[in-house]
């Protein structure tokens, strides 16, 4: 391999996080190359402009109520799909070859998908990324020697990240596609697992520290059951209680600053997850004292799979406290499976946004793009295409939830549906100066109460209107 010629310098314009020399030598490292040679950086060319490779509404410096886009969107990519998947599919092999994926040395293979990453963080023009432990380095042996590689690839990637200015959003474990987790990790029958998944999510937590992690995810891949005919689900989430007290032991152990979430889904792999939406698992939070610890990381897909819509999921985990970070895709709601799809419906991200932006923002989480492009879609630009579609339309839903919130036109709305709470006698109630006997009286005094329209359509017609 050889180094590559100078050529524009990605992520420096949209963050100014490091100088032009700075940005310049992540390129010019020995035996550096240029892994999406066909792509320069990504830049903000307007709503007119008819180039593919360009952002037509995320221009990351605009300032929409008093952040710039890039404070309020977080955006991050996610290692898995993006860099490790392949097109596979349960019916068919993978489509999709990349050159950094194929070196022998597995090791190797790894250096350069890291490598090749940041050079794509840094040409989209994102500030974050995430993964999975074993997304970044191959499983070995032994633990020990799995830890060995972790760390010799966390090494790099600190370095990368240090030249580039891009940052780690969250870390997570994989522990769930090795066959020793086929009946779950913290919630497996086998306490030998159970203390393997420790000893796997204590590892990630600290090389998450390591890289100065904003966050840390607990996503349970197979923490539930196919059939309570072998299961003993008391003591199966006894068991998840546990392991989550030892995981928050453990971060202050450390004195990790970060966050730490639990990513809700309902199904699949197993046919009931216990983390199955935020309300059921905010109940598990609450009856074993982990609410103050612990938020959540909302996906999309998950909550359709879940019978709910993405800003349902998302009003309820702010409406108590718990609304940490977001894997930002879509499901192909004709299939009924995680599809895991770039989101690019506008209702969506304008009533995603209008909830996260009402809420304040977000402080150690973003959005990130838990999305993978499809399986016919095998050149590496289908890669660019997929996230600046996506940026673009969280962009423009940041700016129709900025109007929206703005005018105030919803909110007078609701404040009108509810003005009886906000008279003595709905305040009476609301402070607890009521009893029944007392709402009696005034039933039988008042007769039969009024009722008004919700007015859902002329709703619907005001937020098209947005849009």
């Amino acid at each position: 391999m050889h180094t590559a010629a100078p050529v524009d310098v990605p992520g420096v314009d949209c963050y100014n996080t490091r100088n032009w020399f700075q940005a310049l030598s992540f390129f010019r490292e020995p035996h550096m190359k240029q892994f999406f040679p066909t792509v320069k950086q990504i830049r903000y060319e307007g709503p007119e402009s008819d180039n593919p490779l360009a952002f037509r509404h995320y221009n990351p410096d605009q300032t929409i109520m008093g952040k710039t886009m890039a404070e309020h969107l977080r955006f991050a990519v996610c290692y898995w799909h993006t860099f490790k998947g392949a097109g596979a599919d349960m019916f068919g092999a993978p489509t999709i070859v990349r050159d950094y994926t194929s070196a022998k040395n597995p090791l190797r293979a790894a250096e350069l998908t890291l490598r090749a990453a940041f050079e794509f963080f840094t040409k989209v023009g994102v500030k974050f990324w995430c993964f999975h432990d074993r997304d970044i380095a191959p499983e070995a042996a032994t633990l020990a020697e799995t830890n060995a590689r972790l760390d010799k690839i966390v090494e790099l990637a600190g370095k990368l990240q240090n030249d580039t200015g891009v940052g780690l959003l969250w870390g997570t474990t994989n522990a769930f596609s090795h066959p020793r987790f086929m009946a779950g990790a913290a919630t497996n029958p086998s306490p030998a697992v159970f203390a393997y998944a420790a000893s796997q999510v204590k590892k990630a937590m600290e090389i998450t520290q390591r890289l100065n992690g904003q966050g840390y995810v607990f996503w349970g891949g197979r923490e539930g059951y196919d059939t309570l005919l072998n299961t003993d689900m008391q003591r199966e989430l006894q068991h998840l209680a546990r392991f989550f007290h030892m995981a928050v032991a453990h971060k202050k152990s450390l004195g990790f600053t970060g966050a730490l979430y639990i990513e809700p889904k309902p199904k699949e792999p197993t046919a009931h997850q216990y983390d199955c939406d935020a309300a059921t698992t905010h109940a598990f939070l609450q009856q074993h004292g982990l609410q103050k610890e612990i938020k959540f990381n909302i996906e999309a897909n998950h909550a359709t799979l879940a019978g709910h819509a993405f800003h349902h999921e998302l009003a309820y985990a702010i409406a108590h406290d718990l609304l940490g970070s977001v894997d930002a895709n879509r499901g192909d709601l004709l299939l009924g499976w995680d599809t895991d799809q770039f989101p690019t419906n506008i209702y969506e991200t304008t009533l995603a946004m209008y909830q996260i932006v009402k809420a304040g923002g977000f402080t150690t989480g973003g959005l990130n793009f838990d999305a993978h492009v499809r399986r016919q879609s095998i050149d590496v630009e289908d890669l660019f295409y997929a996230h600046i579609g996506a940026m673009d339309a969280f962009a423009r839903g940041l700016k129709n939830a900025a109007r929206l919130i703005s005018d105030g036109v919803l909110d007078k709305c609701i404040a009108r549906r509810y003005a009886g709470w906000d008279n003595e006698f709905g305040a009476a109630i609301e402070r607890g100066a009521m009893s029944f006997d007392k709402l009696e009286a005034f039933t039988l005094e008042h007769g039969e109460p009024a009722v008004q329209s919700g007015r859902q359509e002329l709703l619907e017609n005001i937020l098209n209107q947005y849009i």
